[in-house]
């Protein structure tokens, strides 16, 4: 990243917001925090930047499902918590990629991988996650392979 490490930032934002006394986003960013500490006790190792941005992409991804649900069953006040939520943990997320760059990306990984056609997805898949992990949403870019593979 930067700097400073991302679990630096996460450390830093959770010191600030307690000297803010901002209750909500002190409780998300503790949250991340416990998460990234509990696969670093888990998998007995230190998480680099990349894995961290894993971890964050998850719980990013946990709570737009979650906020969609809530919508469905009409339950605005916890859709909203959840959407509160996913802000705060975008903010250690790298910038988006834009679509020419994920059309960029998609040829370049077909290329590479030799792809001809649907059977070959998870080849491609596989060549761009580690390059797009936390700057796209997997589905989406799903679907764009799928349909340049598709013709």
């Amino acid at each position: 990243m930067s700097e400073s490490s991302l679990k630096e930032r996460l450390g830093n934002a959770v010191k600030d917001a307690m000297r803010s006394k901002d209750r909500e986003r002190l409780g998300t960013l503790r949250m991340a925090q416990a998460a990234v500490k509990q696969i670093e006790v888990d998998e007995r190792r230190e998480l680099n930047d990349d894995d961290v941005l894993k971890v964050l992409d998850k719980m990013i991804k946990q709570r737009r499902d979650a906020a969609a649900q809530y919508d469905e069953a009409g339950r605005s006040e916890l859709a909203d918590k959840e959407r509160a939520e996913m802000a705060v943990l975008e903010e250690f997320m790298p910038a988006p990629l834009t679509d020419e760059e994920l059309d960029g990306l998609i040829r370049d990984a077909i290329s590479s991988t030799g792809a001809q056609g649907m059977q070959d997805m998870g080849r491609v898949m596989g060549e761009l996650k580690p390059k797009v992990v936390g700057r796209v949403d997997m589905g989406q870019l799903s679907q764009k392979v799928r349909a340049v593979l598709a013709g």
